[in-house]
């Protein structure tokens, strides 16, 4: 016995067990997140080939109205919106569905049981969607690179602060939704969402091209600040500070509530 009373000094056994430091759970939960992701053939079909499709046919196919192109060529106009839109199908749709069904199934059920805290939950999600929309965006400019995009380089650095605050946004939107409602409404829901923010949420429409204060509603949209900002700063090299500024909203507005709402059933 030591003077403190334990039989043993601290550190003679391993594993010790306990709780790990808070870095290390989130890297471990993001880690296992992003793998299940990839892994799964649905989320490859809505967060890269769906983009990538429409990257190539929108490009290559006269589909866009002559007046919103002006002097731009079709893959220099469609690249950044389809990367809105890959941001949007990753961190949005397919966090919802994911964690939807991972409620349904009692995983994060399970996951209470550990010394995993709520937002850090959240935070491993959002980890998650970011690795893969790294993967998403070097896949995106390497086809829209062999199809002629010659995006602005004094854009590049804003489009990045764009698209990890897009994929904050959308990924907290994400959790919000299929932390709140059965697996089938999330499944549902977020697929409605997911179409109508394509077609009228400001990604394939630009705001400007929408009549009156629509337009005005559409730019205030996650999908509509994320499209324009990207188009700003990929084709006039410009920073967006009011699309920064509406994602920044978004993100930690429903972070903050997805925080709270999140069941574990």
């Amino acid at each position: 016995m030591t003077a403190t009373g334990t039989r043993f000094e601290p550190g003679t056994f391993t594993p010790a067990p306990g709780a790990g430091s808070h870095p290390r759970m989130l890297l471990t939960h993001a880690r296992i997140e992003t793998s299940l992701t990839l892994r799964h053939g649905e989320q490859i079909l809505l967060t890269l080939l769906i983009p990538l499709a429409l990257l190539v046919g929108l490009s290559l196919l006269d589909f866009l109205p002559t007046g919103e192109l002006g002097s731009l060529s079709r893959v220099d106009w469609v690249t950044p919106r389809i990367l809105a839109l890959a941001v949007m199908s990753s961190a949005f749709t397919g966090q919802a569905i994911a964690l939807g069904f991972d409620r349904r199934y009692g995983v994060l059920k399970r996951l209470s049981a550990t010394a995993l805290p709520r937002w850090l939950l959240v935070a491993g999600r959002l980890v998650a969607a970011l690795v893969v929309v790294l993967l998403q965006v070097v896949a995106l400019g390497i086809v829209a690179a062999l199809l002629g995009w010659s995006p602005s380089a004094e854009g590049i650095g804003a489009a990045v602060v764009l698209l990890v605050l897009g994929t904050l946004a959308f990924g907290a939107l994400g959790v919000l939704l299929g932390g709140a409602l059965r697996a089938e409404a999330v499944l549902a829901l977020a697929n409605i969402v997911w179409f109508v923010l394509l077609l009228a949420g400001g990604i394939l429409m630009a705001p400007s091209s929408l009549p009156g204060v629509l337009g005005e509603l559409v730019a205030l949209l996650p999908s509509g600040a994320l499209a324009e900002g990207l188009r700003t700063a990929l084709v006039d090299g410009t920073f967006a500070w009011d699309a920064v500024a509406t994602l920044a909203v978004w993100a930690a507005a429903a972070g903050a509530l997805a925080t709270r709402t999140t069941k574990l059933t």
